[in-house]
Formats: C-alpha cells, structure tokens, sequence
C-alpha cells in the first residue's frame, strides 16, 4: 500500500515505531543489581587423599594395585585419617624374589585348593601393605620404633652416616636395611614416602 501523503507516511512510521519499542522492551529481562546477587564465593580444591596420590604416581602403581584389593585401602581415602605410607618403588617390588602375594619361603609344599592359595595370597597381601602403613601423623623420623598397622610390626629411621643436616629430614635417614626414602608427598590424610626397598614381614 502506497500513501501519496507524506504526513500520513510519516505519521504512520512513528506509530509503528512505538508499538515496536513498547512490544521489545516488555520482553526484555530485568539484569538484577549487584545487591540481588549472592555473594561470590571462590571453589577452592581440597589437598588430595593418600588414594589420589598413589593413583598419581607411576613409581607406585605395583603398591596401589596390591593395596586397594584390600579393606584397609578405605583409609587411604579416608578424609578423617591420618596415616604415614611407605611406598616401595615398582623397581624395589620387581626386584624381590619372592612377590608380596606369595609370601615367606616356607620350604614346604603344601597341597591347597585354588580357594585356599587365593585366601592365602590375600593375607600374604594385607600383612605385606600392612607393614608399610604407621596410622600416625605428622611423624618423627627418629629412632624411636613405630608400631604399623601389622602387629608386632615395627619401623624405626638411623641417620645417614656422613650427613651433614642439610636438607629435608626424610633425605637424612634410613629405614631397615639400609633403604633409603626417595620422595615425599603430603595428602590431606597423611604423607607418602617413597621408599627403594620393602619393609620386611
């Protein structure tokens, strides 16, 4: 349609032009004032449990694999415990000669069931871990003996001949043996030492 009066187009333009803004301005939404918002709290990452770390660390995978197949292992993730772990390195497991699960060379053969080497294999397993786990936290590393979670089982540190007190205490002691811990990491739960032999049964 076509007006020959440019009043009437003018006019006509305008009216159309009202009704537009008044239609977009019911759909917009109000932004609320920074006094509607809640206030801004940052997401903080809590430290990672003993569990997280040792599924971090390649040099720990053999130690993890034996240990979660135990009840014990809920410690690892438990947020309320507080733990001190030796972790013997892949490279101190491969180099026993007889694995965890196989347990103390008894120079017996004994005839078992499939059953019973299994459940025979789970307590090698759950005493070997056992042995590596003192439920405390913080710990000296003196020569004072540590009661672990195996009973009857204890772990003491020697200082290292010819140390000069430089650096970390964990750098300057030994475990039984002679072994020498390699690394250390803190967990919310406890701390994880990285140990280059085991600790015996």
């Amino acid at each position: 349609m076509r007006f020959s009066n440019p009043l009437v187009s003018f006019l006509l333009i305008s009216t159309l032009s009202l009704v537009s803004a008044s239609n977009s301005k019911k759909d917009q939404i109000p932004m609320a004032s920074d006094s509607d918002l809640p206030e801004y709290v940052p997401q903080t990452t809590p430290q990672p449990t003993l569990a997280d770390l040792l599924t971090i660390e390649p040099s720990a995978s053999i130690f993890y694999s034996y240990a979660r197949e135990l009840e014990l292992s809920s410690m690892l993730s438990d947020h309320d415990a507080k733990l001190t772990v030796f972790v013997p390195t892949n490279k101190a497991i491969m180099a026993l000669a007889r694995k965890p699960h196989q347990g103390p060379d008894l120079n017996v053969e004994i005839e078992m069931s499939e059953e019973q080497f299994h459940r025979r294999a789970k307590k090698n397993v759950e005493r070997w871990v056992s042995a590596h786990i003192i439920p405390e936290y913080p710990l000296s590393l003196d020569s004072e003996q540590h009661k672990t979670l195996l009973k009857r089982k204890t772990v003491s540190f020697s200082p290292i001949a010819k140390n000069d007190g430089q650096g970390a205490e964990w750098s300057r002691v030994t475990l039984e043996n002679g072994f020498k811990i390699t690394g250390k990491h803190e967990a919310l739960n406890g701390v994880l030492y990285l140990i280059d032999g085991t600790i015996s049964t």
